[in-house]
């Protein structure tokens, strides 16, 4: 069950939809043209602009739950303010929610130390800078974070980090100065999610080259900046290390659960903003002498999408209340089903309207194409959607085991059963 929303939610949807009619939504098509022509390593001077704006209107750092640097709001409500941000790529970055700023801040606040908060956080949460995330690597299957193969050694009063990193979220934007880095401390520890550490690396520091950027389906740079990073002999201060070697599963995990709901609901926002297109689209066109809102198959379509939106968007919020009232851990399954269930849900709407919009729909004349691919690198990013089945599955078939039951019974047994079925 689901709690109604607050007053302060209803009046920050409010303003948040006032500020996406008035900025957010006239800027889109500038948006993708300064990121078309001035590429990846740029900053594009539409988000100079409206930052400030969204600032003045008291509509920053909208996340943090139970922080005095943010909001204040808790998943549950900050996951209404989501849906509407996400109807945007634009929109996130402009209300300083973005990925992977806002779990970059959150580690940082629940695991640096006061000089990390004041080097980094502040400029973090007032937009001066930006941050990136080095996880994933070329060489290893990274679904499974045990196999990443970097490597952070202690040299005195300093670790010393070698690794080859790609999808490094937001490398490439000049704003980003600060990285949060996965490597191997105690590569040897039996105990294998106790070797990976995260720590502090300054984007200056001699020995890292963001040597390209990656495309995500042709797209470079919208919105994430994908790239990949070389870090060869990277010397940092002992002090960077984050809460301690060994942890870097730990604070994965605190990272991982806040940002999945962040994902999940944009991505319900996508996909009604999709599902908007494809009625409106619908409504336009003729084909075969009527509207292709009245083609049968058009109609099929649109009620299966509000179907599929509405059962993710319950899902979603189902996941974040639990996540307010009984925490991550206890929460595990439901994140684990929403991550599995919304981008599945939004590839399938983004394919039935880029149907709908016909040719036009492979295009970004109707966002339709970037989205699909927004939606569908969701089914890869933090985690795989075949890694939460199999945790979702693990969960289910330790329920069953722990029940103290005789074991499999048939439900119809030889007591009742009709004899003309009988042998």
């Amino acid at each position: 069950m689901v709690p109604d929303k607050s007053a302060r939610v209803l009046e920050l949807e409010a303003r948040l939809n006032e500020f996406m009619d008035a900025h957010i939504y006239p800027n889109e098509a500038r948006f993708f043209r300064e990121a078309e022509e001035l590429g990846p390593f740029e900053t594009y001077p539409v988000m100079a602009e409206l930052k400030p704006l969204a600032k003045a209107a008291g509509l920053w750092n909208l996340f943090l739950p139970d922080s005095e640097n943010g909001a204040g709001l808790s998943n549950l409500e900050y996951g209404y303010l989501c849906e509407i941000m996400g109807r945007s790529f634009l929109a996130p970055e402009v209300f300083n929610c973005n990925a992977p700023d806002t779990g970059n801040m959150e580690v940082i606040e629940r695991f640096g130390t006061e000089a990390d908060k004041e080097r980094w956080l502040k400029p973090l949460l007032a937009g001066e800078i930006r941050s990136c995330f080095a996880m994933t690597e070329p060489d290893v299957a990274s679904s499974d974070a045990t196999n990443i193969q970097s490597e952070i050694t202690r040299d005195g009063d300093e670790y010393v980090i070698n690794g080859h990193k790609w999808y490094t979220t937001g490398a490439s934007n000049p704003a980003t100065k600060i990285c949060i880095f996965m490597g191997k401390t105690d590569p040897h520890n039996p105990d294998r999610h106790k070797q990976q550490s995260m720590i502090l690396v300054p984007m200056d520091t001699p020995g890292i080259s963001v040597v390209r950027s990656l495309p995500v389906f042709g797209y470079y740079g919208v919105p994430d900046r994908a790239s990949e990073v070389l870090f060869e002999n990277v010397r940092v201060p002992a002090a960077n290390m984050l809460l301690g070697e060994g942890r870097g599963f730990e604070i994965a995990q605190a990272r991982l659960g806040p940002g999945r709901i962040h994902h999940c609901m944009r991505t319900v926002g996508m996909a009604e903003r999709l599902l908007e297109t494809m009625v409106d689209r619908s409504l336009q066109r003729v084909a075969f002498g009527k509207p292709v809102s009245d083609q049968g198959v058009t109609r099929e379509r649109i009620a299966n999408a509000r179907i599929m939106i509405d059962q993710c968007r319950l899902l979603t919020l189902h996941a974040a209340h639990k996540m307010d009232t009984v925490g991550n851990k206890e929460a595990r399954a439901e994140i684990a089903m929403i991550k599995i269930a919304a981008p599945i849900m939004a590839c399938q709407i983004a394919d039935w309207a880029i149907q709908v919009c016909g040719g036009g729909g492979t295009g970004n004349d109707f966002g339709t194409a970037v989205a699909y691919a927004g939606a569908r690198v969701l089914r890869l990013a933090d985690g795989p959607d075949e890694v939460h089945r199999d945790q979702l599955a693990r969960i289910e078939i330790k329920k069953r085991k722990g029940l103290n039951h005789p074991g499999w019974e048939p439900m119809i047994t030889n007591r009742g059963r009709n004899p003309l079925l009988s042998e």
